[in-house]
């Protein structure tokens, strides 16, 4: 867990990037993420982003209920 405005730079955001990428590889959402390491949404994103992580698309099925 991280502080609040604690700035993450250098290597430690890299090995932050890296463990967050594989976590949302196997399935975490954004969300989960952010509240598992104290951030904010927009900042697990960024970071993400930054990692090279190939981002997956928003919502659900789309197929229609009856």
């Amino acid at each position: 867990m991280l502080g609040n405005r604690v700035h993450v730079k250098g290597s430690a955001r890299a090995k932050l990037g890296a463990e967050l990428k594989k976590a949302y590889g196997k399935g975490a959402s954004i969300r989960v993420l952010a509240h598992g390491c104290g951030r904010s949404y927009g900042f697990v994103h960024r970071v993400l982003t930054e990692a090279g992580t190939a981002m997956r698309t928003r919502g659900g099925s789309n197929a229609r209920r009856r």
